[in-house]
């Protein structure tokens, strides 16, 4: 069943409920426009229909607005094309010409950890990092007795990655901020002010966040979190749709005060 992925009970948006802080609607700073990508796992097919859709949302009305793009992390593991993903993103991407902003997602971030050698395989491979390495074309050794399949998995897997993925790797942000809006990959910790949120809540929170309903002085824009349609309230939006499994990447546009959702797939 597809709903034990699901965060459940989030309808896109409760009756009343739009982006606000200090009681007044969420902006961006005037002239540009924020395409928010959620978490993409490996979906290169999704990728390039959602850039497509970002291309002719801006030729159709925003040919005056400066463009901005932030990835909220996860560009590894689960899909199948992590490698060709990364591939694409630094080198044959359509919005390569535009400002774009990479950040962190936990994904991300086991993938360095195993290559440098953390304790971290058993975990990572069966949370998607299995589906990484098939990417980059190597095979699995089952085999092997445990711990000499991680040793030999990550040896092989360090022959084959690009050194520009690692660069990508390693350069990837934890936050950015924008206007009224924090973006990061999974969420903050609240009573936490912005500028002392740990890396670690960044990349993995879910609770307490997902249920708070205070105010962070910002709109918190995440993914992290998959939730069948994106998740809208007053203090925090939701973009994580599940592109691995149920065929939906999604992107937010922020433009003034106004949000919106472009969905590639089904």
């Amino acid at each position: 069943m597809l709903s034990r992925w699901f965060q459940r009970s989030q309808p896109a948006t409760a009756a009343g409920e739009r982006p606000r802080v200090e009681g007044r609607p969420a902006r961006v700073p005037a002239g540009v426009r924020v395409y928010a990508i959620g978490d993409v796992h490996g979906r290169l097919d999704l990728y390039r229909q959602l850039e497509e859709l970002i291309l002719e949302d801006l030729a159709r009305d925003g040919r005056l607005l400066d463009p901005l793009v932030v990835h909220l992390g996860d560009y590894v593991d689960r899909g199948l094309q992590s490698r060709q993903l990364l591939d694409h993103i630094l080198h044959h991407s359509r919005l390569a010409d535009w400002p774009r902003v990479f950040l962190r997602g936990n994904h991300d971030l086991w993938m360095r950890l195993f290559l440098a050698g953390e304790p971290v395989g058993e975990s990572w491979l069966a949370y998607g990092g299995d589906a990484t390495i098939a990417s980059y074309g190597v095979p699995p050794r089952p085999d092997l007795p445990e711990e000499e399949r991680l040793a030999e998995l990550r040896h092989r897997l360090a022959e084959r990655v690009p050194p520009a993925h690692l660069r990508f790797l390693d350069a990837l942000e934890d936050a950015f901020v924008l206007g009224d809006y924090f973006f990061c990959h999974a969420g903050i910790r609240p009573g936490v002010p912005l500028a002392e949120q740990s890396p670690e809540d960044l990349l993995w929170i879910r609770e307490p966040f997902l249920s708070w309903r205070g105010d962070a002085g910002k709109v918190i824009v995440h993914g992290h979190t998959v939730s069948e349609v994106p998740v809208v309230r007053t203090n925090r939006i939701g973009v994580d749709t599940g592109a691995y499994i149920t065929n939906r990447l999604t992107a937010l546009v922020l433009e003034g005060e106004d949000y919106r959702f472009l969905t590639a797939g089904g």
